[in-house]
C-alpha cells in the first residue's frame, strides 16, 4: 500500500459526503430570510420556521457529524434570537441552552476523533520525513556519479517518484493537522460564545425577577419599565421592539405595550409620538439585554 493511499484513509471525516440536503444546506439557504425578517422586527415568523426545520431536519443530525452538529447549534441560536424578538425571552434561554449543550457535545466527540486521526498524522510525517531524508541522500549520491549506467537512471527515476509521492503524503498531512487544529478551534469558541451567552441572558432574566419584585406588581414593573424604553429612542430600534414585545408578554392587558409596539412597526402611532417629551430625571434608562451573537 503507497503513502498517498495511507494518507486517504487516514483523514475521512474530513471530506463531506455528497447526498441529500442537509441541515447546514438548509440553514444556509434560510439564513439571509431570517436576518431580514428579524430586521422587520417579525420574531414569531423566524421561530416558527426554525422550529419546524428542528423538528425535521434537526431529529436526523448525526452526533458524529461535526459540521451538522455545528448547523444544529446555529438554527438554535437562530430560534433563540427569534424568541427575543418575540418577547418569549424564557423561550430564548431554553434554545441557548439546547446550543451550548450540543456545542459542548460536538466539541467533546470531534475532539476525541479527530485527536487520533491528528495522532496518526504526526506518526506518519515522522516516518515519511525520514524515508525522504534518505532517498535524497541516495540520490545526491548518484548524481554525484560520473556516468550512470541504465540501471542507476532507472533507480534514479524510481527514487525520484517515490520522493515526490513522500513529498505529497507530507504535504498533505501537514495541511491535515491545520485543518484539524482549525476546526478544533472553532467548535471551542462555538461552545464558549453559547455558554457566555446563555450565562448572560439567565443573569438578565434573573434581574428582571429581582425588579419586578422590587415593583410590587408586574403590572407596576411594566408600566415603569415601559416608560424608560419610550424614552431611550437612541436605543435601535430591533432592540425597542424586542422590549416592548417582552412587556406585553408579562403584561398582555397593557394597551400601552400595544401600541408603542404598533407604532415601531408602522401600525398605528408613531413611537416618537408615542414616547414623553422629556425623560423623568430619576428615572434610569432599561438595562441592556445581553446580545446574541449571530451563527
Amino acid at each position: 500500500m503507497n503513502c498517498l493511499r495511507l494518507l486517504l484513509i487516514s483523514i475521512p471525516l474530513l471530506v463531506q459526503p455528497l447526498g441529500a440536503q442537509t441541515l447546514s444546506d438548509r440553514f444556509k439557504e434560510s439564513y439571509k430570510v431570517w436576518e431580514m425578517t428579524l430586521e422587520r422586527g417579525d420574531g414569531a415568523a423566524v421561530r416558527k420556521s426554525t422550529e419546524a426545520l428542528l423538528q425535521k431536519e434537526g431529529q436526523a443530525v448525526s452526533r458524529s457529524d461535526y459540521n451538522e452538529m455545528r448547523a444544529l447549534v446555529a438554527v438554535l441560536d437562530m430560534a433563540a434570537r427569534a424568541c427575543v424578538t418575540d418577547g418569549a425571552w424564557e423561550d430564548a434561554i431554553a434554545s441557548l441552552q439546547r446550543a451550548s449543550d450540543t456545542a459542548t457535545e460536538n466539541t467533546a466527540n470531534t475532539g476525541s476523533t479527530f485527536s487520533k486521526i491528528r495522532k496518526e498524522h504526526e506518526e506518519k510525517l515522522v516516518d515519511w520525513k525520514d524515508a525522504a531524508a534518505k532517498t535524497e541522500a541516495k540520490l545526491k549520491e548518484l548524481d554525484t556519479k560520473p556516468g550512470l549506467t541504465q540501471e542507476m537512471l532507472k533507480q534514479r527515476s524510481t527514487l525520484k517518484d517515490f520522493l515526490d509521492e513522500h513529498r505529497n503524503a507530507i504535504a498533505h498531512s501537514e495541511w491535515s493537522i491545520r485543518e484539524i487544529d482549525g476546526l478544533l478551534d472553532r467548535l471551542k469558541k462555538d461552545q464558549e460564545t453559547d455558554a457566555k451567552s446563555l450565562a448572560a441572558w439567565q443573569d438578565f432574566l434573573s434581574k428582571e425577577k429581582q425588579e419586578i419584585e422590587s415593583a410590587g406588581t408586574v403590572q407596576k414593573y411594566v408600566a415603569d419599565k415601559l416608560l424608560q424604553v419610550k424614552a431611550d429612542e437612541a436605543r435601535p430600534r430591533n432592540e425597542r421592539i424586542a422590549y416592548g414585545r417582552r412587556l406585553m408578554h408579562l403584561d398582555p392587558a397593557n394597551k400601552d405595550c400595544r401600541r408603542f409596539v404598533d407604532g415601531l412597526l408602522g401600525l398605528g402611532e408613531s413611537a416618537e409620538n408615542l414616547a414623553p417629551k422629556a425623560a423623568p430625571a430619576k428615572r434610569a434608562k432599561p438595562k441592556v439585554a445581553p446580545k446574541l451573537v449571530k451563527p
